[in-house]
């Protein structure tokens, strides 16, 4: 079977360090799909615009690697404990595919790239390729009663983050809300755990750096590269 790139993503995560684990967890991400010229036809998403939530189907495009591993170490159980690949959403997969349900806040058609959509929640770097696109239906895919397994103790974690005021200063408020979001998911592998160790984190032109104690991180700095663009 020959799987084919639809279309691709923009995201804020130039970098795997910082992307949020699970699509949703940061809701208030922005990002655009757009389509490849093959595919860049306004009837092959009439319709989308009724459904307030999408699937995505797509490839971890940097975390191809030769052989798989029956398990993997899934960073939140602090990197020791072992657990079937089929049990987790690692990368490390005997196929890199990744599966994201993201909100699909509008479809804009534009003249050289055809329709694109914005959606927000994605957990996708910057560039991905994406393989299909389908609507989430809540009738079927929506199981409120769902068991979460060994996730269970920490899918509701957060940090609080202190932002200085000072810092955000030139930073456009939705990106300033962003990046807290992002950050407040905590970037960090469980078991670095180190109060002074700083941090450095990439999204969108900006690099953060900031050091987590307890459960608070605190952002020491904000620097605007414009090569992170």
């Amino acid at each position: 079977m020959e799987l084919k790139v639809i279309a691709t993503i923009k995201t804020g995560f130039s970098e795997k360090f910082g992307i949020p684990r699970q699509s949703g967890m940061v809701e208030n991400t922005v990002a655009e799909i757009v389509f490849e010229p093959e595919y860049r036809n306004a009837d092959a998403v009439r319709g989308l615009e009724g459904f307030s939530h999408i699937w995505l189907i797509w490839q971890f495009s940097k975390s191809v690697r030769d052989g798989w591993s029956p398990t993997v170490r899934p960073p939140r159980l602090g990197g020791n404990s072992r657990m079937g690949v089929f049990a987790t959403r690692s990368p490390f997969r005997p196929n890199e595919l990744g599966l994201s349900s993201v909100k699909l806040l509008k479809i804009e058609t534009t003249k050289t790239k055809g329709p694109v959509l914005y959606v927000s929640g994605a957990d996708l770097l910057d560039g991905t390729p994406i393989f299909d696109i389908k609507p989430y239906l809540k009738f079927t895919d929506s199981h409120p009663d769902a068991l979460d397994g060994f996730t269970e103790s920490y899918s509701k974690y957060r940090l609080e983050v202190e932002f200085p005021e000072e810092l955000k200063k030139g930073i456009a408020p939705s990106v300033v809300e962003q990046l807290t979001g992002v950050l407040s998911a905590d970037p960090r592998p469980s078991y670095q755990n180190d109060p002074e160790r700083i941090y450095g984190l990439c999204y969108c032109q900006y690099e953060v750096k900031f050091t987590v104690d307890g459960g608070v991180l605190y952002v020491k700095s904000v620097e605007n590269n414009e090569d992170g663009l």
